[in-house]
């Protein structure tokens, strides 16, 4: 649902319930969309970042062996 911000200010008590009941809630200002209430369980989940390392980690695909080339890369020549 779209609210326009005056009206979202006189009403704030149901923009929050509804964003957690219904979803997000978008705020206009002069008529462009400005902000976005959203519940704070679904914040937390959309903008969850994991490190790489711990997905694959994690990774239900069994037998994965992941190693690291000993490799010092090549030589670098100064002249």
């Amino acid at each position: 649902m779209t609210w326009q911000l005056q009206e979202a200010k006189n009403r704030f008590s149901e923009v929050v319930d509804l964003a957690l009941s219904d979803g997000p809630q978008t705020i206009t200002r002069h008529g462009r969309a400005t902000v976005v209430i959203v519940a704070a369980g679904q914040y937390a989940r959309e903008t969850r970042r994991e490190k790489l390392s711990t997905i694959l980690r994690e990774c239900p695909v069994k037998g994965w062996k992941i190693s690291r080339d000993k490799d010092a890369g090549r030589t670098l020549r100064f002249e």
